[in-house]
């Protein structure tokens, strides 16, 4: 079976990783959350592996930066609502200091990557 580009990536490996995480955080969420900060913490998360795995497909490494420049959006986006969780006391600072060290690196891999893509020149 074929394997594609963006599978063979360690980047999008851990945000699948860091996805099941999320998406099992956000079911302590309250039921009434279900349209609110559970849909947009869950459809963030997914965009990370979904943005990476979308960006493999351009041409261009400007073009491919782009979307994992996306990526890093989400993640932060992400980290941003566990904050939010905590504040509102749907979850414990635990539950994000646990996560911690997932978001930190798939940072740190993203940056790399972007960069990366920049450097590179455009195929023909």
């Amino acid at each position: 079976m074929r394997k594609f580009s963006f599978e063979k990536l360690d980047v999008w490996q851990l945000s699948r990783k860091l996805a099941v995480s999320i998406y099992k955080i956000s079911e302590e969420f309250p039921k009434e959350e279900k349209y609110g900060l559970t849909s947009q913490i869950r459809r963030a998360i997914i965009s990370v592996s979904s943005n990476i795995a979308e960006g493999s497909s351009r041409q261009s490494g400007i073009e491919q930066a782009r979307y994992t420049e996306i990526a890093y959006g989400s993640l932060l986006e992400v980290l941003n609502q566990l904050i939010l969780a905590v504040d509102l006391g749907y979850i414990s600072t635990e539950n994000v200091n646990e996560q911690r060290p997932a978001i930190e690196e798939l940072v740190n891999k993203l940056y790399k990557l972007r960069i990366s893509q920049l450097n590179k020149k455009k195929r023909h």
